[in-house]
């Protein structure tokens, strides 16, 4: 018999129809147990039977009765229609004649409680907690400054030292300057019509001079200079910058034996003693065939103050050297020359076995080491070690009236890679170094190499003449 709904309860199904439903996949559902009778569905159980005992006065007990025994274990029917106005705890009283069956059971309703995501506080604006410290896990936490903090404090960095290079850069600037604005000057242009025509490259002349003019009586007597009059050359040299390649050192002996324009042949010191750098430069261009593009010469007092701004230079003596012409005297081996015993160095040549052809070797192994000490980076990157030996080289130089800074610096960076061993350095091919004539003993040059020679320097070919 089939229980019949009552308004505002709920029917109350048999244990017929008590079948639990499951989902598609086969699974057991939420309601009620029972084995696998096809896929998708379980098999039907009936519920269990509560115990029946004497039936109340009046008859059984009515579905919906708040006094009716609970089966927690009876299944909701999920088709049943619900009463909108019904409370979510037990049924209301249904309506008293309605039917009811002994086996009938009450539907139980069950409230889940969902729940709820903790709230989260909003995170500082000011500072960020760090982590607790690693070293244990009681650690106190720790805060740290915020990220605008950082950056602020590195832009301040990164413009300090960006202030420091600019002063740093200024500075090497400034004593470079204003080196050159003590540097003398002299006229050494030739003024012809017929000088060379320009190659590739640049070509400057280095002149040593032995010009007395300047020096006290206690620094003659301390270089051992003497009281000649006038002025010649001690040494010269050619220096040839190419357009691209290393540079190279030609050494001119003083002595070698060279027509001179307006004067009859003679050594070429004599064109300095006659008409100055001028007549010198002129008389090298048209030996050589090269266009000088600029001049430096170094005299006596200044070559030795130079030495002494840096310290004295480091030289290997090839032996031992006795010379008072030259007030030196040298034991065989490397030692530390001063500015004196410098001097005397590069220009004794009574002493030498090889007389003029052993100093110009000396000047050149001596320039080298030089350049080399001027160039170390205590000396170069300390603004105040470059002013001062710029100081002592810009009262120790004279250079062309029309030469520029940058020209001359080109120069100098020439003989610093020569004295790297980056460029090549050698004396001018020699036929005859002791030629008689009516000037006296001369070098004279081997004419077809000299111009193999200078032929290649002039369009930067590889050179033909070994150093």
């Amino acid at each position: 018999m089939r229980s019949i709904p009552v308004a505002g309860s709920r029917p109350v199904r048999s244990a017929e129809e008590q079948v639990d439903t499951v989902d598609t996949r086969g699974r057991r559902g939420r309601r009620g147990t029972g084995r696998l009778d096809e896929p998708g569905r379980r098999a039907a159980r009936p519920a269990p039977t509560p115990s029946v005992g004497p039936t109340p006065p009046g008859g059984p007990t009515p579905p919906g009765n708040p006094t009716a025994p609970r089966n927690p274990t009876a299944p909701r029917n999920p088709t049943a229609p619900r009463n909108p106005t019904a409370s979510r705890g037990p049924d209301t009283a249904a309506t008293p004649n309605a039917a009811a069956t002994p086996t009938t059971h009450t539907t139980v309703h069950r409230t889940r409680t969902m729940p709820v995501a903790p709230r989260v506080a909003a995170p500082s604006r000011t500072a960020t907690a760090l982590p607790r410290d690693p070293r244990g896990p009681d650690g106190p936490a720790r805060l740290t400054t915020a990220a605008p903090r950082r950056r602020h404090r590195l832009r301040w960095a990164l413009l300090a030292i960006l202030l420091l290079v600019v002063a740093w850069a200024g500075s090497l600037v400034w004593a470079g300057t204003s080196a050159w604005g003590a540097v003398n000057r002299v006229a050494a242009t030739p003024a012809v019509s017929n000088r060379p025509a320009a190659g590739s490259g640049s070509n400057y002349l280095l002149v040593g001079s032995d010009s007395r003019a300047g020096l006290t009586k206690a620094q003659r007597k301390t270089y051992a200079t003497g009281n000649a009059p006038g002025q010649r050359t001690d040494s010269i040299m050619l220096i040839h910058r190419p357009a691209s390649g290393a540079p190279t050192l030609v050494s001119l002996p003083r002595d070698s034996y060279l027509p001179i324009r307006g004067h009859t042949t003679n050594k070429v010191n004599a064109a300095y003693a006659y008409g100055g750098p001028k007549l010198l430069v002129d008389t090298v261009e048209q030996a050589t065939g090269l266009r000088i593009d600029g001049y430096v010469e170094v005299g006596f007092g200044g070559f030795a103050s130079v030495v002494d701004s840096l310290g004295g230079v480091q030289v290997n003596v090839k032996h031992a050297m006795n010379d008072k012409k030259a007030g030196i005297n040298l034991k065989k081996g490397s030692q530390l020359l001063d500015g004196r015993n410098a001097l005397g160095y590069v220009r004794a040549r009574y002493s030498d076995p090889l007389g003029d052809l052993g100093r110009v070797q000396r000047q050149r192994q001596f320039l080298a080491a030089l350049m080399s000490k001027a160039a170390t980076p205590s000396n170069v990157l300390l603004p105040w070690r470059l002013h001062s030996i710029g100081g002592a080289g810009a009262k120790a130089i004279t250079v062309g009236d029309d030469d520029s800074f940058i020209g001359t610096a080109r120069a100098f960076l020439a003989l610093r890679s020569v004295a790297k061993g980056d460029g090549q350095s050698l004396t001018v091919p020699i036929s005859n170094p002791g030629l008689v004539t009516p000037v006296g003993d001369v070098v004279k040059w081997d004419t077809a190499k000299a111009r193999a020679l200078f032929a290649a320097l002039r369009d930067d070919t590889p050179l033909s003449v070994k150093p």
